[in-house]
């Protein structure tokens, strides 16, 4: 069997992307969380909140060392698979890319390491504005890849010219046109996985009677946070479905599965897409609904697939299905934080164990909601790589072959693997180990030579399982 290099590659990005988008997705949000936690022990004095904030700085530190890992190997296959679009896009992706590093990675550094190790060396306002630095560091960063990725799909502020991309307009590039709703859509989606992480590891030391007070407070403002952020990832993410109408037609037509351009176009609640017929099977839909969410209009017009050129239609299936998962979690994450709202009357948000047990098991929820939005949003481009001006065939490594792309991807799968099984060992170490080890003291405390020693939790010491 003859190996297609662009498929292998196609994959071999996807699975690599995806690994690594699970790390920021969480830390973003967790660093704003610690900057409120500092910041609330510093105004109060509350010992209660300094004990979260120290158990949330050893979890940051181990998801934040998973994520510079996948992050740094990630960036290999550019190069080695993808070097006709990294020569044709230099101009633009080359400089974007350097001030993520100077503007946020080297702030994040260098404020981490006071946040993390600063305990008991620097005052509690000069760990709570390293805390802040950390927070602010991460949105800077965010801010210059999404754009990046943003650009890749709405072009703009830039011209081709032999083959390649030369910039007419920095602001026009940077802020190209869906830009503001993927910023935006992706930083709730951070607040929301912090939040419902940070609601499951408390339900869980709750219903084990572990450190009540702490937990009960943790609690509460996760659910209090995602009270808001979950109804507003909905609101933005009806900004970002018109605005991606408007853009790339043949995306939303894929979303939605609709072959023929019509007005008033129903939205499938259930369908089986048939690419290969252009047609849906068992199709259980709400006549109208489509035209209306997204042209705000029960008799707008949606363009239909048989418009774009067989070659050039999205992936149907795969762009179906993830939008309906992630938008599925998405309400599901609405339903949680209502719930949260009504059992606070009597506190059986902290007492009523059903509520509790739903709570760990969503922990893992916006993960797959994120990993399912970034197959719709990265299918849904398809086959474009610049979309409309450079197709992915186009920005493939010339001589790149099945068999060297295989060999890659095997080994792509094998060293994160091995990353994120011994990083969920060790994180789920960290969180059963909980809080019992913060009143050593501080002359005790060795100082950590990397990040993730921070925790203070042995890899290998069986001790604090035996605790738990």
């Amino acid at each position: 069997m003859e190996l297609d290099p662009l498929f292998l590659s196609r994959i071999q990005f996807a699975f690599v992307v995806a690994f690594h988008a699970i790390f920021p997705v969480f830390t973003i949000g967790l660093a704003s969380y610690l900057a409120l936690l500092y910041g609330l022990f510093v105004k109060t004095g509350n010992t209660a909140w300094e004990r979260l904030a120290e158990f949330w700085a050893k979890v940051f530190a181990v998801v934040f060392g998973m994520g510079v890992v996948s992050g740094i190997v990630m960036s290999f296959q550019f190069g080695t698979n993808w070097s006709n679009f990294s020569q044709a896009t230099a101009n633009f992706l080359g400089p974007m890319l350097s001030y993520e590093v100077l503007t946020a990675f080297f702030l994040e550094a260098g404020f981490l390491g006071v946040l993390l190790f600063g305990r008991g060396r620097v005052s509690p306002a000069v760990h709570l504005f390293a805390a802040i630095m950390v927070a602010v560091g991460t949105f800077i960063s965010s801010f210059w890849i999404l754009s990046t990725n943003s650009w890749m799909h709405t072009p703009a502020g830039v011209e081709l010219r032999d083959g390649t991309f030369h910039v007419t307009s920095w602001l026009e590039a940077i802020f190209n046109p869906s830009f503001p709703y993927r910023f935006l859509h992706m930083g709730l989606a951070s607040f929301l996985a912090g939040g419902f992480v940070v609601a499951g590891v408390s339900a869980w030391y709750l219903l084990r009677g572990h450190e009540i007070e702490a937990n009960r407070k943790a609690l509460s403002m996760s659910l209090w946070m995602l009270l808001i952020a979950a109804p507003a990832q909905a609101v933005v993410g009806d900004f970002h479905g018109v605005n991606t109408l408007e853009h790339q037609p043949a995306k939303i037509a894929a979303i939605e599965a609709i072959w023929e351009t019509e007005r008033g176009a129903p939205l499938a609640l259930f369908a089986i897409p048939d690419q290969e017929n252009q047609t849906n099977h068992f199709e259980v839909s709400i006549p109208k609904l489509a035209s209306l969410i997204l042209t705000h209009d029960p008799n707008g017009e949606i363009m239909g697939l048989k418009e774009v050129p067989r070659d050039e239609q999205p992936p149907v299936w795969f762009t179906f299905f993830g939008f309906r998962i992630m938008v599925g979690l998405g309400f599901l994450m609405i339903a949680f934080a209502v719930a949260g709202l009504v059992l606070r009357r009597g506190g059986r948000i902290y007492t009523s164990r059903y509520f509790l047990q739903g709570l760990r098991l969503m922990s893992v929820a916006p993960f797959v909601a994120v990993l399912a939005g970034w197959i719709v949003t990265e299918t849904g481009r398809a086959p474009w790589v610049v979309y409309g001006m450079m197709t992915q065939a186009e920005g493939l490594t010339p001589s790149l072959t099945g068999g060297m792309a295989l060999f890659t991807l095997i080994g792509y799968v094998a060293v994160y693997a091995v990353v994120f099984v011994s990083g969920v060992y060790y994180l789920t170490r960290v969180i059963r180990k909980g809080m019992g080890d913060e009143e050593r003291d501080l002359d005790e405390i060795e100082r950590p030579m990397r990040p993730m020693s921070a925790s203070h939790v042995a890899f290998d010491d069986d001790t604090a399982t035996a605790r738990s």
